[in-house]
């Protein structure tokens, strides 16, 4: 098993170093999968759609270069297990750096090698080097690192400004512990949460919804509201954990089981999934 790839230039590492501090903030351990044409973070020792996951994938073009063996030529994959932190902590050294590097290694254990170059006052290059402990996982625990395998959406819809749903979010997580999370396929999205004491209701509409959604069931009613009640906390820590500036945000609803909030940049897409309460 071999794997090396190089980021070059300010916005390929900047998006690195937002990536992995996205899945630093949501899992404290993580896996990385290394794939021939992207690397794909995953949470570790998930266990199904009874809990919140993320799942994001970076592909081959936010590399210079990239070059990477498998255990074989059928199952031409790696798959790292790590301490999420570790890697978002290397990652930020990178800041104002001119290159970082990732490489597979073994000192007297496994270790993904993060190799940061730095230019100093003088024009002279100097390296910044961590090697992060990693446990290569066997074949049989492949199949827990792939993302959900899930059915149409019942309702999908574009997000809201982001500024705008997590001050919201916010408030409403400072009151009670859930969620009602509603969309339609006419562009219509509320938030909402009740307590004995106060009820909070938030609407959007003109949102719009992805082309897909268009080939809905001809007697689906496009203006009913597609629901799930979710964990007000687990919301709140994605919308204020993701740090890339996605150019498509999309929140798909199965009804009254699950939540799924995608976003998608050049070269990233992640996604994170909250179960229904």
């Amino acid at each position: 098993m071999k794997f090396r790839a190089k980021i070059t230039g300010k916005g390929c590492l900047e998006l690195f170093i937002h990536v992995s501090g996205t899945v630093a903030r949501l899992a404290k351990v993580c896996v990385l999968r290394v794939r021939p044409d992207s690397l794909c973070f995953s949470p570790a020792g998930f266990h199904g759609l009874r809990e919140a996951g993320l799942w994001c994938e970076v592909r081959r073009g936010a590399f210079q270069q990239f070059r990477m063996e498998g255990v074989s030529e059928d199952l031409d994959e790696i798959h790292l297990e790590l301490t999420a932190e570790h890697l978002s902590r290397a990652a930020r050294s990178a800041a104002g750096a001119s290159s970082l590097k990732l490489q597979l290694a073994h000192r007297r254990r496994p270790c993904l090698t993060v190799a940061v170059e730095l230019a100093s006052s003088l024009g002279r290059a100097r390296s910044v080097v961590h090697d992060l402990p990693v446990q290569v996982l066997p074949r049989r625990a492949w199949r827990a690192c792939l993302p959900p395998s899930l059915r149409a959406a019942d309702a999908s819809i574009y997000l809201p400004r982001w500024r705008t749903l997590r001050s919201i979010v916010e408030r409403m997580a400072n009151v009670g512990d859930h969620v009602l999370v509603e969309a339609n396929l006419r562009g219509r999205m509320t938030l909402s949460m009740e307590t004995e004491v106060v009820s909070i209701k938030s609407y959007f509409k003109n949102l719009g919804n992805p082309p897909e959604s268009a080939g809905a069931p001809p007697n689906r009613d496009l203006e009913s509201m597609v629901q799930v009640r979710v964990d007000n906390r687990k919301l709140l820590q994605f919308l204020e954990g993701q740090q890339i500036n996605p150019t498509m945000a999309l929140c798909n609803i199965w009804d009254s089981s699950l939540l799924q909030l995608v976003l998608v940049q050049e070269d990233v897409s992640l996604q994170y999934v909250i179960p229904a309460l």
